[in-house]
């Protein structure tokens, strides 16, 4: 069972996107977005976390959501996809369940 993991909060504000990684399964997704795309930026504390996954676990984060917050695509972590809103939903659907991540 393939599962797509979402991650809406801030890793320097929770610890969803720890909790995340920690039990998510290898192979599964996880999709970043509104303040949880700040963990794809290259750079900053979350960068290890991330790479260390990166491995095992496909990481996506949603491109409307980083211009929103000023940032462009050329920061963020190499090996993770850039999605927009249709992305999102194609991610969805191939996948047999959500688990979103608060």
């Amino acid at each position: 069972m393939s599962i797509l993991h979402t991650v809406n909060k801030s890793p320097f504000e929770r610890n969803s996107l720890e909790s995340c990684v920690q039990f998510a399964s290898d192979g599964a997704a996880v999709l970043l977005f509104e303040d949880g795309v700040y963990a794809a930026l290259a750079g900053t504390e979350a960068e290890s976390r991330v790479r260390e996954a990166l491995g095992r676990l496909e990481f996506y984060v949603l491109g409307p959501d980083l211009k929103a917050r000023g940032l462009s695509e050329d920061r963020i972590i190499e090996g993770i996809g850039v999605v927009d809103y249709a992305g999102f939903v194609d991610l969805a659907a191939e996948h047999d369940k959500v688990q979103a991540w608060l």
